[in-house]
């Protein structure tokens, strides 16, 4: 059987869709992603070049290598969290729906390294 590409429902071979309300999210969140997919991958990239600038620098300069990681990490634990934007494998494999919250587990996971990496680097 095939499966509704935003909620995963099984449907007939001749429909894409569920219904129109499934229909009318999943062009919501194309729409979306195309009007943010560049914005989207700048600041991820700046982030994660951030995050592993930030612990090079925690060796030399413990204060400044601890915020640019915690806060380069909150960042994009906020990015991901309000512009869920998971890949098209995730997409053809899980579906839109399920795509995005597996995305947004992930922000609360960097939100997660944050936070401990702060608690670390008081205890170090």
């Amino acid at each position: 059987m095939k499966k509704c590409d935003y909620c995963g429902k099984k449907i007939t071979y001749f429909e894409q869709y569920c219904s129109d309300e499934c229909q009318s999210k999943a062009n919501k969140f194309y729409e979306t992603e195309e009007k943010y997919t560049k914005l989207f991958s700048v600041l991820c990239t700046v982030c994660v070049l951030g995050v592993g600038i930030g612990i090079f620098m925690f060796a030399f300069l413990k204060i400044l290598g601890t915020f640019i990681v915690v806060s380069a990490s909150f960042i994009l634990a906020i990015l991901l969290f309000f512009l869920p934007f998971p890949t098209e494998n995730m997409i053809s494999k899980f579906k839109i729906e399920k795509s995005v919250k597996y995305v947004r587990i992930i922000s609360y996971i960097v939100f997660g390294f944050g936070i401990a990496f702060l608690i670390f680097s008081f205890i170090f």
